[in-house]
């Protein structure tokens, strides 16, 4: 079943960054997300509502972005997405080049809880995996 939740979310990504989408068909209407990146972000995103305002709410900070996986990792239940980033400040201009990673616990070949970290080791640590 691991292998098959890697696909799934690959291909869930791939969609995301080809239409800009949620992949909703993957996405379990009481997904959780997560932000670890913004300290202070302490908002709760709940359903389907919540992972769009999530998405709102991160791309309003660019002028613009683009995300590109760079590795796929097997955790079980659990899928380590790295990505490359690449972006804009919608205010500030400035640039940025970094890889975050995005951690996806899967339930019945859905997402129900995305966790966003700003590295692959915050993500690796949370799933108990070492570099």
């Amino acid at each position: 079943m691991s292998q098959e939740n890697v696909e799934i979310v690959q291909q869930a990504l791939a969609h995301f960054v080809t239409t800009g989408e949620p992949a909703w068909d993957t996405v379990h209407a009481e997904v959780e997300v997560h932000d670890h990146d913004l300290q202070l972000d302490t908002s709760e995103y709940r359903g389907h509502a919540g992972y769009e305002q999530w998405i709102e709410n991160w791309a309003a900070v660019w002028s613009e972005f683009s995300v590109e996986a760079e590795e796929f990792i097997d955790a079980g239940d659990r899928v380590v997405v790295v990505l490359r980033m690449n972006a804009t400040g919608r205010g500030s201009g400035v640039t940025l080049d970094r890889q975050d990673a995005i951690v996806v616990e899967m339930r019945d070949r859905k997402m129900v809880r995305l966790d966003y970290y700003n590295n692959r080791k915050q993500a690796l640590q949370a799933v108990g995996l070492d570099e």
